[in-house]
């Protein structure tokens, strides 16, 4: 699995001004079983992804895809994991706390 951790590296406004193009590429993520969470940070300075386990070279490709990476208005930090625990209802726990 992989964790993806956004920073911003222009003004908000810049970001703000890409950001309805960034959630169709989520949701198109989303819809290929791709991505499994994401969300901003708080306070507002980037976001978080959690992707699915898949080959780096597949997930560097659909990144190139963002339009906050080749906008510019972002950069990302990619970790891959492997998860060998979760906590039981993890997925119904994120439903309960929205």
């Amino acid at each position: 699995m992989f964790l993806l951790l956004s920073r911003y590296v222009k003004p908000e406004a810049e970001v703000d001004a890409h950001l309805e193009a960034h959630r169709a590429f989520l949701d198109r993520q989303y819809a290929a079983g791709r991505f499994i969470v994401s969300g901003p940070c708080v306070p507002r300075s980037g976001g978080v992804i959690v992707a699915a386990d898949m080959p780096r070279e597949e997930l560097d490709a659909i990144m190139q895809d963002d339009p906050f990476l080749h906008e510019g208005v972002s950069e990302y930090q990619i970790i891959e994991f492997t998860a060998t625990k979760r906590a039981q209802g993890f997925l119904t726990a994120l439903e309960t706390n929205r």
